[in-house]
């Protein structure tokens, strides 16, 4: 017997759009629709590949769940037209001839609406994601950076252990990029008071700025160490063999059909990824590393944080707001009575009164206490007032009279003079103190009083803002160009140790050179330092 299929057995034609599988993300009733393909997706991880109406039914969250299945199937027929998922005729259940004629479809999902659900969940992952300054990422580098140093030194490399190797340094370079940047994003957020609370930001600020200040100190502790080593694993090429290593190993699982090409291209992303943490911590060719630019948004997010904290207290202490005040202002002037009372409450606010406010003699002042002219007159209709004739023609009704004495400022002036040579002599007598008759020693120094160490502090951080690795000698010059430092780290290991009355400074010892700059005999003749 023949039996013809009728065309009610056909599923719903999809409609081919390019972004179609977006669509049930615009319409009502999207909840439901996420949930389906949210079945769908839980199904494929179940290697389960079709799903009839009722299994879909049975599998959505209960407060999401209609009463009506036929409302599944209305949906998942939605999701057919906007190609998320296919439908095919469910022939399994057929028994009799008129079972033919009974829409009856089981579902799954197309390449299309994979896609899209993939797209929405990275989309959901980021939107929820606040990052992390992630300092244990920095040691586990360390630690990835010697194994390799280890593995480069060897004749003939290990080519699993270099791709082991590789691939986590590059999974936690990554996680720590990634996380960096979403930290960061959702800190100026919170400066900016976008997405919370006051009370919660006033609530955890100070372990905010306790976590900045030590993540920072990591970075510049470990962010140095990690560029010296990557420095050391591009010296003499010695990263390229292990490069080249771990793209053979990889491209070894390459299709036939890509074989040829495969070697190379994963070589290049396994290049372009080095490249990439090399310029996240070393600066090159007036480049500023990431490392850089995120140690220095950092620090710059602290005092922002501290503004928004000054803000908010002062906020709350009662300061003037303006915004708050024209929102009083407009509620009192809902609230009044009449307008004779908003009239009065705009002169009171603004003191923009009619022309009458101008001043007059004592007899218009009694004639107007005796019959008061409403302020809403017309000019036109009120009676004319009487000015001053001193008014009309200086413009002025005061009379002038003596003038003030001069205050005599020379006590002042002669006390900041004082003041002013003092710290002059101060300081001069600092920049003596510092000055070193050709090189010396950090630890050579001796005691320093609290004036010639703080300036020779501020000498320090110039010379060592301008150090990068791999510099063993650096010149700088102080803020004001009168002094120059020039400093040279030494290999042998040795301390120094300089003495204040606060307290003891100590660090790696140093070559150093102090000279002054405002002095015509500080520049020596063939110094190559100059």
């Amino acid at each position: 017997m023949n039996v013809s299929v009728s065309t009610a057995s056909a599923g719903p034609d999809p409609e081919p759009d390019g972004f179609g599988p977006f669509a049930h993300l615009t319409v009502p009733n999207t909840p439901l629709y996420r949930q389906v393909m949210r079945v769908f997706l839980v199904a494929k991880e179940r290697f389960a590949v079709h799903l009839r109406p009722e299994d879909v039914h049975g599998a959505l969250p209960e407060d999401i769940r209609p009463a009506d299945p036929e409302a599944v199937v209305a949906a998942l027929d939605k999701l057919v037209v906007w190609g998320n998922l296919r439908a095919d005729p469910d022939t399994a259940r057929v028994t009799a001839v008129e079972d033919f004629y009974r829409k009856r479809f089981i579902y799954q999902l197309t390449r299309e609406g994979e896609a899209a659900e993939a797209a929405l969940s990275v989309y959901d992952e980021a939107l929820g994601r606040r990052g992390a300054l992630q300092a244990v990422a920095l040691h586990d580098i360390v630690t990835h950076l010697r194994a390799l140093l280890v593995l480069a030194a060897e004749d003939e490399p290990d080519p699993a252990k270099v791709h082991l190797a590789l691939d986590a340094l590059a999974s936690r370079f990554a996680a720590l990029a990634d996380n960096a940047r979403a930290f960061m994003g959702s800190l100026q957020r919170t400066i900016d008071l976008h997405d919370v609370e006051e009370e919660v930001f006033l609530a955890y600020k100070d372990r905010l700025i306790q976590y900045l200040e030590r993540f920072i100190q990591d970075l510049i502790t470990l962010g140095g160490r990690i560029a010296r080593l990557i420095l050391e694993l591009e010296e003499d090429g010695r990263a390229e063999p292990l490069l080249r290593a771990a793209a053979r190993r990889e491209a070894a699982d390459a299709s036939p059909e890509e074989s040829e090409s495969a070697e190379r291209e994963v070589y290049e992303r396994w290049a372009a990824r080095w490249a990439g943490l090399g310029a996240w911590f070393i600066s090159r060719e007036g480049h500023e590393s990431q490392a850089r630019l995120l140690r220095g948004r950092a620090l710059g997010a602290i005092p922002q944080l501290l503004a928004v904290v000054r803000a908010l207290n002062e906020r709350r202490s009662g300061r003037s707001d303006r915004s708050a005040d024209f929102r009083t202002l407009a509620r009192w002037f809902a609230e009044a009575a009449d307008d004779d009372a908003r009239h009065r409450l705009w002169r009171a606010a603004f003191g923009l009164y009619s022309a009458r406010h101008l001043t007059v003699d004592a007899d218009t002042l009694t004639a107007r206490a005796a019959r008061s002219v409403p302020a809403a007159t017309p000019w036109a209709e009120a009676e004319p007032l009487r000015i001053s004739p001193q008014l009309r023609r200086t413009g002025s009704y005061e009379r002038r009279g003596k003038p003030r004495k001069v205050e005599d400022r020379e006590e002042r002036r002669r006390a900041l003079a004082e003041t002013a040579a003092k710290q002059a002599a101060e300081t001069a007598a600092a920049r003596a103190r510092l000055v070193t008759d050709g090189v010396t020693r950090l630890s050579e120094l001796g005691e320093l009083d609290p004036a010639s160490f703080g300036l020779f502090l501020q000498l320090l951080g110039d010379a060592l803002a301008t150090w990068r690795p791999g510099m063993r000698h650096t010149v700088a010059t102080s803020n004001d160009g009168s002094m120059e430092i020039r400093l040279t780290a030494l290999t042998d290991g040795t301390s120094a140790e300089i003495r204040t009355p606060g307290g003891v400074f100590s660090g790696p010892d140093h070559v150093v050179e102090i000279v002054d700059l405002t002095d015509g005999d500080d520049l020596k003749d063939g110094d190559p330092g100059r």
